[in-house]
């Protein structure tokens, strides 16, 4: 795929996301979900790029599997359109935020999309670690239950059903939802930071210098906040509860 075509590829994914949103805005909230109708949108569009991508990085890998330094040259017109399409949606999502939310509130998904765009856009216009980049769209099935989860919070599903107490039991679908989170949280996010971690340690002899340091600058950050994520999610859903039953 050439440049242009790739630049196609990619501002057509943010105009697609962009019009997803928008189709998003004409459909009915949720009540308890009216007051934050943008950060219902938001997360419903990322829903639906996590559910894509995180599909589509299964798919490439179930078709033509690279391995080894075979991840450094890998290319396929399948995988190339997966990350132009993923490259798309964080453009469209860094420009959402931007627009829509104070800095003080976005800055650390700001610097992620920074990160992932510069780290997905060097992927596609080299072609080098392209395969790499693949795998590292495995993180979004977590994400899929991230979002979910996002969206039973702002529609007011997590406490049973007429439950008024803060000390109340989550609802079943919360629980399941919170459960999947964690669990795909360490295994397609934290195991697969681990293991792109690893192979990059294991390549360098194989990589220019400046595809080290900006694959050891993106892992670095994106380590760090996906434990911070971690930490955030088991307080809340695990430590919390457990805190609330010994008090009841």
């Amino acid at each position: 795929m050439d440049v242009t075509s790739t630049l196609v590829a990619v501002g057509g994914s943010a105009c697609s996301f962009k019009v997803l949103n928008a189709v998003v805005r004409s459909l009915p909230t949720p009540a308890a979900a009216r007051d934050k109708s943008w950060k219902w949108r938001n997360t419903s569009t990322s829903l639906a790029h996590s559910a894509l991508s995180g599909a589509g990085a299964l798919s490439c890998f179930y078709l033509q599997p690279p391995m080894g330094k075979d991840l450094l040259y890998f290319y396929s017109d399948l995988s190339h359109t997966l990350v132009a399409v993923s490259t798309g949606y964080f453009i469209h999502d860094f420009l959402d935020l931007a627009l829509n939310k104070h800095l003080k509130q976005s800055w650390e998904v700001l610097l992620h999309h920074s990160m992932v765009i510069s780290c997905l856009g060097f992927a596609l216009k080299s072609h080098v670690c392209l395969g790499f980049a693949v795998v590292s769209l495995l993180v979004e099935i977590h994400s899929v239950f991230l979002h979910i989860r996002q969206l039973l919070l702002l529609s007011g599903r997590k406490k049973w059903p007429g439950s008024q107490t803060a000390a109340c039991r989550p609802s079943v679908v919360y629980r399941i939802t919170s459960w999947l989170n964690l669990g795909t949280l360490a295994v397609f996010r934290v195991g697969t930071l681990c293991w792109m971690t690893r192979w990059l340690t294991r390549q360098t002899q194989h990589l220019p210098l400046y595809v080290l340091m900006l694959g050891t600058a993106g892992l670095s950050v994106i380590s760090t906040m996906s434990l911070v994520l971690f930490y955030r999610l088991l307080r809340a859903d695990i430590l919390t509860n457990t805190s609330d039953k010994r008090q009841n």
